[in-house]
């Protein structure tokens, strides 16, 4: 038996794949069906470019709806108790700075699930997060990322 791949997140997160997952399947689907509906009556579909980007849109729809199912299905809540650590762990926000002269960097360590680089959201799988997963504040720290390593020092925790 395959044991599927558990999704660490916050509850927050959580919500908010809940919410998307809502919007799609109530909303996102009925407009697709409408798509297919109205496209249907143009007749012939073995040429009916609008009704293959409706069922095209249709397919990806239906996978996006299948994954989030699963993501949730398999949810891994990060607990208060894991978060009352001074060392860097899932869920917690850390500011470190590249040496030996770069800016300040701050980002929320979450579940691959919940990752928004955008927001400040990095995935426990990128390679700054595993770099910096156990780490407390003050050590020194060399990344390797795709692009090399980076040298950098954790600032602070929360």
């Amino acid at each position: 038996m395959i044991t599927e791949k558990k999704f660490p997140m916050t509850v927050a997160g959580k919500q908010k794949l809940e919410e998307e997952l809502e919007f799609l399947k109530t909303v996102k689907r009925k407009e697709i069906v409408e798509r297919i509906k109205i496209a249907r009556s143009y007749g012939d579909l073995s040429e009916n470019s609008e009704y293959d980007s409706a069922k095209e849109d249709q397919g990806f729809l239906e996978g996006k709806i299948s994954s989030l199912e699963s993501m949730i299905r398999n949810s891994v809540i990060i607990t208060e108790d894991e978060l009352n650590t001074d060392e860097v762990r899932l869920g917690k926000t850390v500011t470190f700075k590249e040496l030996p002269d770069g800016d300040e960097e701050t980002y929320t360590i979450v579940g691959s699930a919940e990752a928004n680089p955008i927001e400040g959201l990095i995935s426990n799988d990128s390679p700054i997060a595993k770099g910096l997963i156990g780490r407390r504040k003050d050590d020194e720290v060399k990344i390797m990322t795709p692009g090399g390593e980076m040298l950098v020092i954790i600032v602070e925790i929360k």
